[in-house]
């Protein structure tokens, strides 16, 4: 019952949605998903804010099989926070390991290959190497090398 500019009716949303997920319940987390971002747009919420709700409706997309909707939502949240953070931003590579889940989720290797062989060395150099992000982003790069058969060791796996 509180209004939509409360701060606190749209953390509600965003428990409600991932507790949701969480419990793998993702249908019925989607029209949670897809009213909070509705909201946000009628009350003029910051990008930002509007930004982590589109990641997690594309997750909740990816979670459903609507990997073509992910992809696209991927693909815009990942060039807005490149646009407002910059490459180096600990948001901006969250979003470009996002990016990449959907890009091998429909088999866009040489995408993927491309979007982890520039975003690996900054994360490293940004984030460090013990950082969960770039070591999500080196995992991702290893699934990518893998699926496209383009390792000829594991040295190459440990390379980036």
């Amino acid at each position: 019952g509180r209004p939509e500019v409360d701060w606190t009716r749209s953390d509600a949303m965003t428990v409600l949605g991932n507790g949701l997920g969480a419990a793998k319940h993702h249908e019925d987390a989607l029209p949670v998903r897809e009213a909070h971002l509705a909201m946000l747009r009628r009350v003029g919420a910051s990008e930002d804010s509007m930004l982590i709700v589109q990641s997690n409706l594309a997750s909740t997309y990816q979670m459903l099989g609507r990997h073509e909707e992910a992809l696209r939502l991927r693909r815009d949240v990942y060039s807005a926070f490149l646009r407002i953070h910059g490459e180096g931003h600990e948001d901006t590579l969250h979003e470009a390991c996002n990016y990449t889940l959907s890009l091998l989720a429909l088999k866009h290797l040489e995408e993927a290959k491309s979007l982890m062989r520039r975003k690996v060395p900054v994360a490293r150099r940004v984030l460090g190497e013990g950082s969960e992000i770039t070591l999500r982003m080196r995992w991702n790069y290893a699934m990518v090398l893998c699926k496209s058969q383009q390792v000829d060791s594991v040295y190459d796996l440990c390379s980036y």
